[in-house]
């Protein structure tokens, strides 16, 4: 009888966190829908980075709306990372199984299988890292987003906080540090200059671009052109 008590405890336990949980993350995905997010899990870790580096606190970032953006920058992040972005419920399965494939074969670079709306849940919702418990509260969030938000409105999120270089986020940020001019203004050159960074935003530069990322340049503006209309 005593051990039925403490099992019924706990199941009520399990009950109420489980809905505390989906309440919660409901009213942040309501809320965001409406409100831009102020800053990331990311953005803070990474400030602390840098300051265990020795160096000075940086989160330079600058929010703009989805019509302040460039249309090639939406384009070249579609063609970059997720080129079925406006036909998906937010994963891409054939991406993914690439992904694992590759990735499971030796002396291959691991790549990532994530899409758009994945990578928004992430970066908005959730801390870094590859656990399985991460990549289900991920898959969560991209359900969530995916119902709740517009295809609109997770391009303008995503654009707004991604990791664009070091402290850099978002792409009014990034257009004003590496070219000195207003997202609104990007070329299309540019746009796909500032997209093949978007895997490795701290080692690889959009205007002082090594081999590896001139090549991945000349590929986003390739898909750019093979692209549709972009029907948001």
């Amino acid at each position: 009888m005593k051990f039925n008590g403490i099992g019924k405890l706990i199941w009520r336990v399990v009950k109420l966190a489980f809905f505390l949980f989906v309440g919660i993350s409901l009213f942040f995905v309501l809320l965001f829908k409406f409100v831009n997010p102020p800053v990331t899990w990311l953005m803070i870790s990474r400030g602390f980075e840098r300051k265990a580096d020795g160096k000075e606190w940086k989160i330079d970032k600058q929010w703009v709306d989805f019509d302040s953006i460039a249309d090639p920058m939406k384009r070249a992040a579609v063609a970059a990372e997720d080129q079925k972005f406006l036909g998906h419920f937010g994963f891409d399965f054939k991406a993914l199984e690439h992904a694992i494939d590759n990735n499971a074969k030796k002396n291959k670079k691991l790549i990532g299988g994530s899409t758009i709306s994945q990578q928004t849940a992430k970066n908005v919702f959730l801390w870094q890292g590859r656990s399985f418990i991460r990549k289900g509260f991920e898959a969560w969030f991209t359900m969530l987003i995916e119902i709740c938000w517009s295809k609109k409105r997770i391009m303008e999120v995503y654009l707004n906080v991604i990791e664009m270089g070091d402290g850099i986020y978002g792409v009014e940020a990034a257009a004003q540090a590496y070219y000195h001019k207003h997202a609104s203004q990007l070329t299309k050159k540019q746009s796909a200059a500032i997209a093949s960074i978007f895997p490795s935003p701290l080692k690889w530069s959009p205007t002082k671009p090594s081999a590896r990322v001139q090549r991945h340049q000349y590929l986003i503006l390739k898909s750019m052109r093979r692209l549709g209309p972009l029907d948001f």
